[in-house]
């Protein structure tokens, strides 16, 4: 059974995916960085100083005792952070969007680049009808 394991886990097929989740990460952590430290700062100042990450709704205020302590959390819908979620998103779908559109690109050029199958020449095209006919 440790055997059969072994060779499923060492397939290409589970080490790609496996790369390919890594890498991904790393590329989630790179676009949330992008959206939240170079992005979100300067679209902020263009709406007046707004982080859509802060944005709540609250249904039900915290509660507090008599001593400021919370007695019980405040319920609230955060519309804002999933404003950023589909803003993350946006940005994520753009770039494979773009690094899709120039790997096809260079697929084209790779396919147009390469010279057409060589075919048989009117001679021999020409012979092998000669043949036919003779053979009939």
């Amino acid at each position: 059974m440790w055997k059969e394991f072994k060779a499923f886990i060492m397939q290409g097929n589970v080490v790609s995916l496996a790369t390919a989740v890594i890498i991904g990460a790393a590329f989630g952590n790179i676009v949330t960085s992008f959206t939240n430290d170079l992005l979100m700062p300067p679209l902020g100042v263009l709406i007046g100083q707004v982080d859509f990450t802060n944005l709540v709704l609250t249904i039900q205020a915290e509660e507090l005792n008599a001593a400021g302590e919370k007695v019980q959390e405040a319920v609230q819908i955060r519309y804002g952070a999933f404003i950023q979620t589909i803003f993350n998103f946006l940005i994520i779908s753009g770039a494979i969007f773009l690094l899709m559109k120039a790997v096809n690109r260079f697929q084209r050029e790779k396919e147009e680049a390469a010279p057409p199958p060589a075919g048989p020449t009117a001679e021999q095209l020409l012979g092998e009808i000669r043949d036919l006919l003779k053979n009939k």
